[in-house]
């Protein structure tokens, strides 16, 4: 349809605009790796544009535009850690840093023109579903100092709530008596001041896991001394990162096929890597005590005293497994202290332990780095949300976060959450679980955009009977596993020890999961069209549907010897191309 020189596209294929600055068909909060997958999905798989992404930093990235500390970067390979459809070929090492990924991801925005779509500097305060209007009302503050001049907080309507916060976004500050007495200089990890001189300073860094491990060796050789305080050792094993190759970057770029290969080789590994992290008897799990220990030895020799101190006592996997090749040599650098007695406090000079005797030892900082985590088992904190008939999300969630596959929760209708609830990996990429939630989160969207373009309202929500039997069976699998040891405390798992955050199986296992939408796992909430407890098969669509296939991205093993053969004389062909280019017709009397 067009009217005079425009072009007027129906809802909600249309943006959102000035005038309908508070109205849209999703709203997705966060513009991290899950965010953007979903938008990507929604434009490609739902032609829809009408989509806000609310954003509270000042730039796309999520985990990766908040966490700058010194050494940062993945702990998986980098042929992995991109999307499917945007496959990365151009990675410079094995495992990314945090600046290339950021990079990475600021490309695939401005690719897919996501940037019109998002709102920085802007936060979600809460969130509440109308049960008359069918929608939800999402209350935004706006933190940037130019634009709250314009409105320094908003209520946005939407039919679909996304949240894509994901599991790493709230820093967690340790309970330590005496932290805000501290006179000199505090950093969390993910709250890292660059502009702060380490040239000189006494440090001492609070916490050993993944991301002390990577600061650790970083900061050690600009530290005038350096004290790494360990609760509990970890289970280390070698990363053996390097550079890429300028030509296996050109063979990726130009024969896919054989990215894909190494993708897919890449991916059986790591699966094959779930059952160390899961069964605490297996063969790979007794491998990584092997490949601990030896590195161990290899790396710290002649110090008993520092192997009794760093191998753990607990099964590995109950807590991440530190992938590094430099950890072990900077705890045993001359300047090194690893400090195992209990935190007592600290003061405005320093930290004080109390070792196994009772005798106090304090040491003094220029400089306490807080390496302690984050906020991992308190899901969408500190936004308040509100279901229906007034329910809040912190009262459903009282016995721990849970929700339908990681996805989807009870009495919140319209409402979809990436990285939620056991969807946590202790083995492999995130990003290959993200995707799978952005096609079945897509697919629920479709039939909500549906029905409003039939004229209709429609409410969907899990049923409470279908999330309980998904999740006390999942709970039992990980009741089992390495992650349940009680010989360990994790983020994977809350106080009363339920694992609320990581997944029972493998991301293939996932993957077929949410390859299908049952819609008689759904019913209906009640509002003005429908009444509350009408099973969703019934009524998506317009069509009495009882599933929608939506298959799954197949990145395991699948490309051919063939396959590779064909890429390798496509290769040979750009090969030649390329060098016909250049000099050498010249020299081969050629031209």
């Amino acid at each position: 349809m067009t009217v005079g020189s425009s072009v007027v596209r129906p809802w909600p294929k249309v943006p959102v605009g000035n005038k309908d600055h508070t109205q849209a068909a999703v709203v997705i909060i966060g513009a991290g790796i899950s965010g953007m997958c979903m938008a990507i999905d929604l434009i490609k798989r739902n032609h829809c544009q009408n989509f806000i992404i609310l954003e509270k930093s000042s730039s796309v990235g999520g985990t990766w535009h908040d966490n700058k500390y010194p050494g940062c970067c993945c702990d998986v390979w980098s042929s992995l850690y991109s999307y499917s459809f945007e496959q990365n070929p151009d990675w410079t090492r094995e495992y990314p840093g945090q600046e290339e990924i950021l990079d990475y991801l600021r490309n695939v925005a401005s690719k897919y023109n996501l940037y019109k779509y998002i709102r920085f500097n802007t936060s979600v305060d809460a969130a509440r579903w109308d049960d008359e209007a069918c929608k939800w009302k999402v209350d935004v503050k706006v933190t940037g100092g130019k634009d709250s001049e314009f409105g320094p907080s908003y209520t946005i309507e939407t039919d679909f709530l996304i949240s894509a916060v994901g599991q790493l976004n709230q820093p967690r500050y340790p309970d330590i008596e005496g932290l805000d007495s501290f006179k000199g200089k505090v950093m969390h990890s993910a709250r890292w001041d660059w502009s702060y001189d380490l040239q000189g300073k006494n440090i001492g860094v609070i916490g050993n896991g993944a991301t002390a491990a990577q600061i650790i060796p970083e900061i050690l050789p600009l530290s005038k001394s350096l004290t790494v305080y360990q609760r509990s050792p970890n289970w280390v094993i070698p990363r053996g990162d390097g550079p890429v190759s300028p030509l296996r970057r050109f063979l990726f770029r130009y024969v896919p096929p054989l990215r894909w290969r190494f993708r897919a080789l890449q991916m059986d590994f790591r699966e094959s890597f779930h059952s160390a992290v899961f069964d605490a008897k297996s063969d790979f799990a007794n491998q990584i005590r092997q490949w601990c220990q030896n590195m161990l030895q290899a790396q710290v020799p002649n110090r008993p005293d520092l192997w009794e101190k760093l191998l753990p006592n607990y099964s590995p996997g109950c807590k991440r497994v530190i992938i590094t090749d430099d950890y072990y040599p900077a705890i045993a650098d001359p300047k090194t202290t690893l400090e195992t007695g209990r935190i007592k406090g600290i003061t405005a000079a320093g930290i004080e332990v109390v070792d196994e005797a009772g005798n106090t030892t304090t040491h003094e900082h220029d400089l306490i780095v807080l390496a302690t985590g984050f906020r991992t088992v308190e899901f969408l904190h500190p936004i308040k949300i509100t279901g229906t008939n007034g329910r809040p999300l912190d009262k459903l969630w009282s016995q721990g976060p849970s929700a339908l596959y990681g996805t989807t929760v009870p009495y919140l209708p319209n409402f979809g959450i990436f990285y939620g609830p056991n969807t946590n990996l202790g083995h492999n990429s995130i990003i290959l679980m993200i995707e799978a939630q952005s096609r079945y989160l897509n697919t629920l969207v479709a039939a909500v955009l549906d029905a409003r373009n039939r004229g209709e309202r429609l409410a969907l929500m899990p049923k409470e009977s279908k999330t309980k039997e998904f999740n006390d069976k999942i709970q039992a699998i990980l009741q089992k596993s390495s992650f349940a040891d009680p010989n360990c405390g994790s983020w994977y798992k809350n106080k009363e020890g339920k694992i609320t955050n990581n997944w029972s199986g493998t991301v293939i296992e996932y993957q077929n999961l949410l390859s299908k939408v049952d819609w008689e796992d759904y019913e209906v909430a009640a509002g003005p069209v429908r009444k509350k407890g009408v099973s969703a098969s019934r009524v998506v669509f317009g069509s009495g549907k009882k599933e929608t296939k939506i298959g799954r991205v197949k990145e395991e093993t699948s490309v051919s010897n063939f396959g590779l053969v064909m890429g390798a004389l496509s290769v040979a062909a750009v090969a030649g191309a390329w060098l016909c280019r250049g000099n050498l017709p010249k020299r081969l009397g050629w031209s």
